[in-house]
């Protein structure tokens, strides 16, 4: 099962994918520390993510979904993963070849947000920083949501609970998905 976790910073879909992906035995795929870890590379491709890295640029919408694909190519992949961290904008939703089964959002309010935020006190975590973070997550990855609200494949998940309460709604959600496909190959 190909699953999609969505949310703004500070909602924990990263604690979810992670989460999910451990209970199904299926690999997690954070778009995040896929950069970073090319990022270390001394390869041309590790050294130019490197440096829009440093300067705190986003990587392109063709780099990040070829990355994505070029990684769940892998056989590893072959029987489903987690995915965080993409598609951040319709653009990349549209360029993302592979067909997923479920997409979660984690919905948290700016208010929630910005407290969880503080809390991790990261130099970047200013109050400024994060309400400015958070517009363009409104600008930018909220027509994601609609995009896949529209293909029939959004669950809405209130962010707002204990991480375990989260997750259990997640996995009742999944289970219910995996028995309506295993009907439908039966039919």
């Amino acid at each position: 099962m190909n699953i999609l976790i969505l949310g703004s910073q500070g909602s924990g879909k990263s604690t979810q994918a992670e989460l999910l992906a451990k209970k199904l035995q299926t690999p997690s795929l954070s778009t995040g520390e896929l950069y970073r870890r090319l990022a270390k590379e001394s390869t041309k491709r590790g050294l130019f993510i490197k440096s829009i890295l440093e300067k705190g640029e986003l990587v392109s919408d063709e780099i990040t979904i070829n990355l994505i694909e070029e990684t769940i190519a892998k056989p590893e992949y072959k029987e489903g993963f987690v995915l965080e961290g993409a598609p951040r904008n319709l653009n990349q939703a549209r360029m993302l070849n592979s067909s997923l089964d479920k997409v979660f959002y984690l919905k948290v309010t700016d208010k929630e947000n910005t407290k969880r935020l503080l809390l991790r006190a990261r130099e970047d975590d200013t109050e400024e920083l994060i309400k400015k973070r958070l517009e363009i997550y409104h600008q930018e990855t909220e027509p994601v949501i609609l995009f896949y609200k529209n293909k029939d494949l959004l669950e809405e998940i209130d962010g707002e609970r204990a991480v375990e309460e989260i997750h259990q709604d997640i996995l009742e959600r999944v289970r219910f998905v995996s028995d309506q496909h295993k009907k439908s190959q039966r039919a």
